[in-house]
C-alpha cells in the first residue's frame, strides 16, 4: 500500500481543532485494515508443490502453469503480494491499473503491466481486455489461473461485444452514473454488452482451475458485483438489462447500439453470460478476503483506544447521497441534544455506498455531495463532526476522497460568500469544499472497500 500517515487525512478543520490528530488516526486505521498487500499474502500459502489459496489446496506438481490477472484499483499491491508468495512457481501475469498505481512493483520479466482509465472506460481499457482475454484463452486443463480483483475493474478492463463501439460504453456508462442507478444495476447493463464480465473470463479460461481473491467494494460483498463478476456466474439476463435502461429513461436514439444488441439478446440470437451450475465453474472459487466491514471494525477499535464511546450503525448505507447526509445529520442533532444513541465523546460510523442523480454540471463525488447535504443540518453544533471517506482515496472524478463538516462550517461558509444550496444544486460539492480548506486529500490508498462515514462528538 502507498505509504500514509495520519497527517495525510489532515483538513484545514482538522488541523485547527485539538481532536483532530484522533480522527486522523482512526481514518488511516480504517485504510490500513484493508492494505491489498497484506491481506493477499495472508490468504496464499506455498510450501514446496503445495499451494493454498484461501481454503482450497492446489498441487503444484500437476499444474503446468500458474498465471496471474491483477484487474483494479488495488491491483498493483495485490499482485505484488502473489509474487513475492508463490516466486519462481509463477509462470506469467498481467497487471490492469490506473495512472500511477505501479509503484514500487516488482515483477518478473514475463508479466504484462497496462494502464487503463477510469472511472469511464478508454482505449487503455480496450487493450486490457484485449490481453485478459488472450491470457485466458491461452489456459488449459493442467493451467492454474489467479485473479486478484477490485473495484475499479469494470472500467479498467473492458471487452464490448462485436457490435458495440468503446465510445457506446462511455457514454453507457457516464448516463448510468449520472442516472442515480445502483452499481448492481449497472453491472447487469455491463454484463450484457462485454464477454468478459458475468463470468465471461471463467469461460474462456475453462478447463484451466480459477482462483479469485476479491476486495468487495459492493454492499452485501456479491462476488458477482466486484468489477462486475469477471469469474462469476451471473443470475440476471439480458431482460434484467433492458429493464435497467427502461427504468433509467435511457434515450434509444443516443444509445441505438446498445439498445439493439440487448434486444437481441432478449431474442436469443446472443448467448447469455453463464449461470449457477454451468461447468465454466466447476474448477472456481471466488474468495471475499477484504470488505468494508473490515475497515469499519478495525476503524471503531482505533476509536475506542482513542477514548471514544462507538457504535457502527451499518455497512449498508445507500440511496441518494444528500439524503444519506441529511440521515446522518439527524443521528448527529439527536446524540448533541440527547447523547443517544451513545454519550460523548462518541464515533458512530455508517459504511456502505450513495449514489448521485446529475442535474448539475460541478464537480464532486458522492462523499462530498453527502457531506455538503450535512451541512445546514449540523450549523450551530458545538464539537460535532461528520467526516466522509472513499478508502480509495478518490471520490467521484475528483482526487478528493471526501470532506469534513462541523457546526462551524456554514457559519464559514457564509462569511466566504458560498450558499451551500447554490452548490448542491449545481453538484458542486468539489469547490465548496476546497474554498473552505475541508476536503480530504489523502491521495490513492491503493485500496478500495467503498465508503465510510463518521459521525464525532468530542
Amino acid at each position: 500500500m502507498k505509504s500514509l500517515s495520519p497527517a495525510s487525512f489532515n483538513t484545514h478543520t482538522l488541523n485547527s481543532a485539538l481532536w483532530g490528530k484522533a480522527v486522523c488516526r482512526i481514518l488511516l486505521a480504517a485504510v490500513q485494515a484493508v492494505d491489498p498487500y497484506l491481506i493477499v499474502s495472508s490468504n496464499i500459502f506455498r510450501k514446496g508443490d503445495r499451494l493454498q489459496i484461501g481454503e482450497v489446496d492446489y498441487d503444484l506438481s500437476r499444474t503446468d502453469r500458474v498465471v496471474v490477472l491483477g484487474v483494479g484499483k488495488a491491483s498493483a499491491p495485490m499482485t505484488q503480494a502473489a509474487v513475492d508468495v508463490l516466486g519462481d512457481r509463477l509462470h506469467s501475469g498481467l497487471v490492469i491499473i490506473k495512472p500511477g498505481h505501479d509503484l514500487e512493483l516488482t515483477l518478473p520479466s514475463s508479466f504484462r503491466v497496462v494502464t487503463a482509465e477510469h472511472p469511464l472506460p478508454g482505449q487503455g481499457s480496450l487493450e486490457a481486455g484485449r490481453q485478459a482475454a488472450a491470457l485466458a484463452a491461452n489456459l488449459d486443463e493442467n493451467d492454474l489461473l489467479l485473479c486478484l480483483i477490485s473495484g475499479g475493474g469494470s472500467s479498467l478492463c473492458v471487452s464490448p461485444s462485436a457490435e458495440i463501439e468503446i465510445e457506446d460504453l462511455r457514454r453507457l456508462n457516464a448516463a448510468l452514473l449520472a442516472s442515480g442507478a445502483d452499481i448492481s444495476e449497472i453491472n447487469t447493463v455491463r454484463k450484457h454488452l462485454e464477454t468478459l464480465k458475468g463470468g465471461g473470463l471463467a469461460r474462456l479460461a475453462y478447463p484451466a482451475s480459477v482462483a479469485s481473491l476479491m476486495l468487495s467494494d459492493v454492499i452485501g460483498d456479491p462476488v458477482d458485483g466486484i468489477a462486475s463478476g469477471l469469474t462469476a456466474a451471473d443470475t440476471t439476463t439480458f431482460s434484467d438489462a433492458m429493464q435497467v435502461l427502461r427504468r433509467y429513461r435511457l434515450p434509444e436514439v443516443e444509445h441505438r447500439h446498445v439498445f439493439q444488441h440487448v434486444q437481441r439478446g432478449m431474442m436469443g440470437e446472443i448467448e447469455d453470460t453463464p449461470k449457477p451450475g454451468a461447468a465454466v465453474f466447476k474448477s472456481v472459487q471466488n474468495r471475499i478476503i477484504g470488505n468494508n466491514l473490515l475497515a469499519a471494525q478495525a476503524a471503531l477499535e482505533k476509536a475506542r483506544e482513542e477514548g471514544f464511546n462507538t457504535m457502527l450503525l451499518t455497512t449498508r448505507l445507500q440511496g441518494e447521497a444528500r439524503m444519506a447526509g441529511q440521515f446522518l445529520a439527524s443521528i448527529a442533532y439527536q446524540l448533541d441534544t440527547t447523547g443517544q444513541p451513545i454519550p460523548r465523546p462518541a464515533c458512530l460510523i455508517a459504511g456502505g455506498e450513495t449514489t448521485v442523480t446529475l442535474p448539475g454540471e460541478g464537480l464532486g463525488g458522492r462523499n462530498q455531495e453527502l457531506a455538503l447535504a450535512a451541512v445546514p443540518a449540523l450549523r450551530g453544533m458545538k464539537d460535532i463532526a461528520l467526516v466522509t471517506l472513499a478508502t480509495d482515496g478518490g471520490d467521484g472524478p475528483t482526487e478528493a476522497a471526501g470532506a469534513v463538516v462541523t457546526g462551524e462550517t456554514l457559519h464559514r461558509a457564509l462569511q466566504l460568500g458560498l450558499q451551500p444550496e447554490d452548490y448542491s444544486s449545481r453538484n458542486d460539492s468539489y469547490h465548496f469544499f476546497e474554498a473552505l480548506g475541508d476536503l480530504l486529500r489523502p491521495g490513492p490508498t491503493m485500496t478500495n472497500v467503498n465508503d465510510l462515514s463518521f459521525i464525532f462528538a468530542f
